[in-house]
Parts: structure tokens; sequence; C-alpha cells
């Protein structure tokens, strides 16, 4: 097969994949995968599959409103986790979960101050030592402390998960991976992005379009720290240009994560790609971590999170989260429109970020929803979005005064 082959079918592969939003390593057939690993790697396929990945680098609009996650990927600035790892934190591991946060806070307004003076050259990193115990090593103490009575979400399972008890998510102590790869299939800003897929949620989306692994059915591989910390400086490596910690939804994994960053010494963003249905305590957690929050929001203030994500409380976890976002680090939203949900969801999302976030804050609006899983459950999401559905959307985003949307 000559490379002409190679890219047609690939390319075919690509765009039945962004249409159902399924893993392409999945979608490949086990006997071809490794020749088109291997192609895609030499020659960086993703240029040719998304040259919109290549153009967003020109985009004024895209990049004022990540401005640092931009600096980051070209290795002007320095990623979060980094910096994180140079801030000094002296704490008693004796010390109660209370005084701890104490100091969290303190150090978390520190931490912006020391970031500044950094990305202004007024501090140079090579001449910072590495302190004993810095502020990372802080942020896991709490997170070790909290999976013993697990609040990472909104539900507040508060089971012991040291114990080996499962909440909702039913995650443990080990992290379980689905696939590692560089994915073409995110925003153009975010291509070729190091996605980390891991099993587990704490929401139970119907429509869910990975619920292979959200809902456990995929077996996944177990992964220490230090393993997902190779992956992590092998997909840098390899061009990416962040680490994407996806799922499922990396909140459950949230600890893991942070011990993962600690044996990472290369400059990466990390990309935060959630259902936003975090508790405050993993928003406190993810500052100072995370720079880009890719986040999702769906669903209104009406009932339907709850009647199609089993997610109750929706609109204030998601709204909270998206404040904190804007307020900590870079900001993507994700709406995924549904079917007969423009009025209920889509519009008051657009108009509530509108108002709160800025029209300038970066915003896709998704139109690839397709029946899977459990949607026959519910007569409108039995079906793809129709075109005047998709139409009126564009119409209701444009009314929202947004001005750096993408669909």
């Amino acid at each position: 097969m000559n490379l002409s082959e190679y890219q047609f079918i690939l390319t075919s592969v690509f765009f039945h994949c962004r249409k159902y939003r399924s893993n392409f390593f999945v979608c490949v057939p086990r006997s071809i995968n490794c020749c088109f690993t291997h192609l895609y790697r030499r020659i960086f396929m993703w240029k040719l599959l998304r040259p919109d990945a290549k153009a967003v680098l020109l985009n004024k609009k895209v990049r004022l409103s990540l401005a640092r996650y931009f600096g980051v990927m070209e290795n002007d600035k320095l990623a979060k986790f980094l910096i994180t790892k140079k801030l000094e934190a002296h704490f008693n591991k004796a010390d109660s979960l209370d005084k701890l946060w104490i100091f969290h806070q303190k150090l978390t307004e520190e931490f912006y101050k020391f970031q500044n003076k950094i990305d202004n050259r007024q501090k140079l990193t090579e001449d910072l030592a590495t302190p004993e115990c810095s502020f990372l090593d802080l942020k896991i103490e709490i997170a070790k402390r909290i999976l013993k009575k697990c609040h990472f979400c909104i539900r507040r399972c508060e089971i012991n998960r040291h114990n080996g008890e499962l909440g909702y998510c039913r995650c443990g102590t080990k992290t379980f991976v689905s696939t590692i790869f560089p994915h073409t299939g995110e925003e153009p800003e975010l291509v070729p992005s190091g996605t980390i897929f891991t099993l587990g949620c704490t929401l139970r989306c119907i429509h869910c379009q990975n619920w292979e692994i959200s809902q456990w059915f995929h077996p996944g591989e177990p992964y220490s720290p230090r393993q997902l910390a190779d992956a992590v400086v092998a997909l840098r490596r390899e061009g990416c240009r962040n680490i994407n910690l996806v799922g499922g939804d990396p909140t459950s994994w949230l600890t893991q994560w942070l011990e993962t960053f600690k044996h990472v010494n290369v400059n990466v963003p990390i990309v935060w790609n959630s259902n936003s249905y975090y508790s405050v305590e993993t928003a406190k957690l993810l500052t100072g971590f995370v720079d880009v929050y890719l986040l999702d929001f769906k669903y209104g203030k009406k009932n339907c999170a709850k009647k199609l994500s089993d997610a109750p409380n929706y609109w204030d976890a998601c709204t909270q989260n998206h404040l904190y976002a804007k307020k900590y680090g870079d900001l993507i939203i994700r709406i995924l429109v549904l079917p007969k949900h423009l009025e209920c969801c889509t519009k008051p999302v657009l108009k509530w970020i509108a108002e709160n976030l800025g029209t300038s804050v970066r915003v896709n609006l998704m139109f690839q929803f397709h029946p899977e899983w459990r949607s026959q459950e519910t007569p409108e999401l039995n079906r793809s979005l129709t075109e005047t559905e998709r139409k009126y959307a564009i119409k209701l985003v444009n009314d929202s005064g947004l001005t750096n949307f993408l669909t």
C-alpha cells in the first residue's frame, strides 16, 4: 500500500471518528493499527487532516482568549504544574485537613504572584531550587485525605477508597486507562492532543458517546503514576501540543493525576477535559495545576440534567466551576446541542456564558450528537439533530453576542 492509499483510508476513518466522536485507534482494525500509528507519527498526519489546527495559530481572537496556553504550548512559558513544584510549602502531615486547606488558600494566592513573576522573567526558574516539599505535595496530601471520605464530585459519596470501597463512579485507588494516543479530533488549538482516556465517570448520561469506558464496560489497564508520567513525556515528545486528561471523566482520578505530574519534568500544558460536575474542593485543587479547562456545559436550569444524566444540582455546579476556571486558567467551553433541548438548555447556557464569562470566551457549539447507549429510552434523543435545529443553534449563539465560537 503506497502513501496516497494510506492517506485516503486514514482520512476516511478520521472523519468517521469525528462524526461519531469515536476513538481512532478503536475504529482501526488491529491488523493495520500499527501501520497507521507508525505513519501518523512519521509524517504528522494531523497537518494533512486538520489544516485548521495550523491556521488557528494565527487567529488573534483564539490566541487572546487562550494566551497563556499558547505560551506554554510554544515553550515560551512554564506549565502551571512545573511552577507549583517550585513553590515551597512547609506543612506537617499530622495537621488537620482544615488546617491544610487554610494553608492551601494562602499558597494559591502566592502561586499566582509567583507565576506572574516567572512569566514576566522577574524570576528565572533555572535559578530556583526545587523545594523538599512543594505546593504540589500539599495538593497531593489533601487529595489523599479526600480519598478517605471521597467528595471529589458533587455527589459526595464519602466512601473510603483506601479501604476498597467504591462510590457512584466505581473508581478505586489504581488508575484504569482505556487508551493513550495523539488525538486529531479535538478543537483546532488542541490538535494534536495527547489524550489519556481513563475509565469511570461521575455522570450517567444515557446518550454517552464513550459509554464503554465511562461505565466500565471496557476493562482498561491499570497504570501507576510513574507509568502515566512516562506516557505523558512520550506524547509530548511525539509532538502533542498538550496532555488531555479525559474519560469518562478525570475528576475521580485527581489524586493519581497530581501524583503523576510530580514525576513529569517536560513542559507541557495540562487540559482538564471534564463534565464540570465536580466539587468546590476539586476546583481548589485544580488551581495552579491545570492550564486549560475544557469544560462541558450542556444542560439548563430545568430537570434535563437529572433526567438525562442523573445529575442533580448540575446548573449550580457547572456555573460555579466555569467561573472558577475563567478566574484561574484558560477556558474552552463545549456545548453539546441535543435534539429538542435548544430552548431549555442551549439558549440559557449561551446567555449565561455571555453575561458571566464575557463574549470573547472560547466556545465550541457541538452538533455531533448521535444516538448512543440508552438514548432510545428518551424519545427526543432517538435521532440526530435536524438541519433546522443546527441553524437555530447558530442563530442562538450569534444572538448571544459570543464572538469566539466554532461549530
